[in-house]
């Protein structure tokens, strides 16, 4: 992690930008460190070493924005501006974000602190931040021109108030909010309980959902589609580059996911059944905790679970939308399941000797195909297992429960070996009678088909 003052000069994002507003009165304190991480890799924050003890979140392709203490305050600088987001290997988006980075760095402070946020906008219109679920005083709620005027293009405002309560909270603008949304512009922002033995746990991953509609070829979003969106992303990755969740058995963990998308996400994690601990509003007391095994997201909501990492193995962790577990999407594309293309096949080879007939039995071939594709763009499935394509996309990652995880350790361990026994497999003897429904009225599939 660097900062900016390092890459272009002391004094580059220095106080002399701080805006002449009412709350400038700490312009003579000068501006903390302005922090960017240039990298994509999931960023561990260790614990605190004063002050109240918390277990820092672990954002998934993300990091936490350092803080410097002044006279008892917490002081964080974002900086909103362009930047490049690594979607996947290979795929670059031109967004809007924070500090380098999109989605921007999860703010991290305690119950009871008082923080001081100032944000220097390097966009070329007027921006703003709203805290959104965060109790506060109306002037610092960000809604421009409801709350205080829209932050210029080169200016940088102080938001200053006090944390009243823990939580999983979200920040995005309220200016052009539309616009500024859409290219990337969003981050999370976490309040710790101050009593140390209220709701702890093991391990605390942190997930935004996100989505874009990028062209294959272009680098920049759509920022007028409403329901197409083409890339599903978790913090602004894809799978299969979006990080592992790594456990060691027996730790207790909660996964926090927000929403800032277009449309609702049932998040399913397989492997598991866990309990819904917290929502926008707060915790849930334990008398009121659900059951489940997939929690659905609204739209600008939050929900956490919890589970006891009882059970070893590789489990899946995904949206429940099927289109949301793939890549570049063409909405446009016609069926040709049950279509047979041999002849067009034979006819377009003489022209085209590497064309492949694609979508007459399905789409999963797409995983294993490997074939030139549109500049900065990626495959509808592209993420490969130990034993082949894994044939998702989009919002998937992977829970690798291990015995042996040190606390601090969230390197992939790997792919899990199933003990024997243990991994279902291919069947060549006899089969047993199977019972069939032979009612005229009800049978779809061929007697052949299924005989076969």
């Amino acid at each position: 992690m660097m900062n900016r003052r390092q890459l272009l000069g002391a004094g580059t994002a220095g106080a002399a930008l701080v805006s002449s507003q009412a709350w400038s009165q700490t312009s003579n304190m000068g501006l903390p460190e302005a922090a960017l991480m240039d990298s994509a890799a999931t960023a561990v924050t260790p614990r605190p070493s004063s002050g109240v003890d918390y277990n820092p979140v672990v954002t998934l392709n993300g990091w936490t924005l350092p803080y410097r203490m002044n006279n008892g305050v917490k002081e964080f600088h974002l900086v909103a501006e362009p930047v490049e987001r690594e979607l996947a290997d290979g795929m670059i988006a031109h967004l809007w974000g924070y500090n380098g980075q999109s989605t921007g760095p999860t703010i991290e402070a305690v119950e009871g602190d008082r923080v001081r946020i100032y944000v220097t906008n390097k966009l070329p219109e007027n921006t703003s931040v709203h805290w959104h679920g965060l109790i506060l005083p109306s002037g610092m709620d960000g809604v421009v021109g409801l709350s205080h005027p829209g932050i210029k293009p080169g200016k940088t405002f102080v938001y200053e108030f006090d944390l009243t309560k823990s939580g999983t909270f979200m920040y995005h603008p309220h200016a052009d909010e539309m616009v500024q949304m859409a290219m990337g512009m969003m981050g999370m922002f976490v309040v710790h309980p101050k009593d140390p033995t209220f709701m702890p746990v093991d391990r605390d991953f942190l997930i935004m959902l996100n989505a874009f509609d990028i062209d294959p070829g272009t680098y920049v979003p759509k920022i007028m589609t409403m329901n197409d969106f083409n890339l599903w992303t978790w913090n602004s990755r894809i799978f299969p580059d979006i990080d592992p969740l790594v456990v060691n058995k027996g730790d207790k963990v909660r996964v926090r996911v927000g929403n800032l998308t277009m449309t609702n996400h049932p998040i399913h994690m397989h492997g598991y059944d866990f309990k819904v601990t917290c929502t926008d509003g707060g915790w849930v007391p334990e008398s009121a905790q659900w059951p489940e095994v997939s929690i659905d997201i609204p739209v600008g909501a939050m929900r956490a679970y919890e589970f006891t990492a009882d059970h070893l193995g590789d489990w899946a962790i995904h949206c429940h939308k099927s289109h949301h577990t793939m890549n570049a999407m063409g909405h446009d594309v016609p069926t040709f399941i049950g279509v047979n293309k041999t002849q067009l096949t034979q006819k377009m080879r003489k022209f085209q000797p590497e064309y492949m007939p694609m979508g007459t039995a399905g789409m999963g071939d797409m995983g294993k195909m490997t074939m030139e594709l549109p500049e900065n763009t990626i495959p509808m499935m592209n993420g490969w297992g130990p034993h082949g394509p894994i044939e998702m996309g989009g919002m998937f990652s992977v829970v690798k429960v291990r015995e042996g995880i040190e606390a601090d350790d969230y390197e992939d361990p790997g792919w899990y070996k199933n003990p024997p026994g243990e991994q279902a497999y291919e069947w060549t003897g006899e089969l047993p009678e199977f019972a069939s429904n032979n009612s005229p009225k009800t049978i779809l599939t061929p007697k052949s088909t299924r005989e076969g």
